[in-house]
């Protein structure tokens, strides 16, 4: 069988490496994007393109689930199959503005890395992996990477983004939906929602996990993955 090419976006504050144990590559070729080098949804979604294949499968977890539906919006033709991962699809709210604005002030001001220890990681990740030093660690190593000015652009990204809802029912290609049982920064009801609007789509919910189930529970989501790849025929 011939490898599927396959585009995976991280979510903010992440890179390659929430995707590093994903058992894929005997099935795909498999591109991993910086999802920090433009300040709108639009930009980053674009940026993928550039360099994208010209059909591919794409998944991407949080921000990346954010901007592979912008992907749908501009390419929906290009795109084989979709994994929505950890997704939400509503427009930004005031109070997550509010704080969005607070974080790039920190930024600022010398506090980057503060955000992620002290205000990202009791919600990112499931309560009993919080003490997961190899887990703490990479999270951190993964933000330290992407850097202040990449996670400035990401906010200024998420905070300026359009409805995404409307879209949802023009998407016509085999589409998996996966949560985190316990995501708190995108709950279950927001993947139930994306899975009874996108016709066709399949809900996996993922046990023992929060917001990052890539990292916190690798070989459930990889297995999942497989399974889109294998199984998802072309409509």
């Amino acid at each position: 069988m011939a490898k599927v090419p396959l585009i995976l976006l991280p979510g903010t504050l992440c890179d390659e490496r929430l995707w590093e144990t994903m058992n894929l590559s005997d099935l795909a070729e498999v591109k991993v994007c910086d999802v920090s080098k433009a300040d709108t949804i639009e930009g980053l979604a674009k940026s993928v393109l550039e360099d994208a294949p010209e059909r591919f499968a794409l998944a991407g977890l949080s921000l990346g689930g954010i901007i592979s539906l912008e992907i749908m919006r501009l390419a929906p033709e290009r795109v084989m199959k979709l994994a929505l991962l950890d997704t939400n699809p509503n427009p930004p709210q005031p109070e997550q503005i509010s704080g969005w604005e607070r974080f790039i002030e920190m930024a600022n001001n010398g506090q980057f890395l503060d955000i992620t220890r002290k205000y990202l990681l009791p919600v990112l990740i499931h309560q009993d992996r919080r003490h997961d030093e190899a887990l703490v660690s990479k999270i951190i190593d993964m933000a330290e990477k992407v850097g202040k000015v990449g996670y400035i652009n990401q906010l200024k990204a998420v905070m300026t983004r359009s409805d995404q809802r409307p879209i949802l029912s023009a998407i016509d290609c085999p589409t998996m939906i996966l949560v985190g049982k316990e995501d708190m920064v995108c709950p279950v009801q927001m993947s139930e929602f994306l899975t009874e609007n996108i016709p066709g789509a399949r809900l996996e919910i993922v046990n023992h996990s929060g917001h990052l189930s890539a990292l916190e529970q690798p070989e459930k989501v990889s297995a999942l993955l497989r399974d889109w790849l294998m199984k998802g025929e072309e409509r």
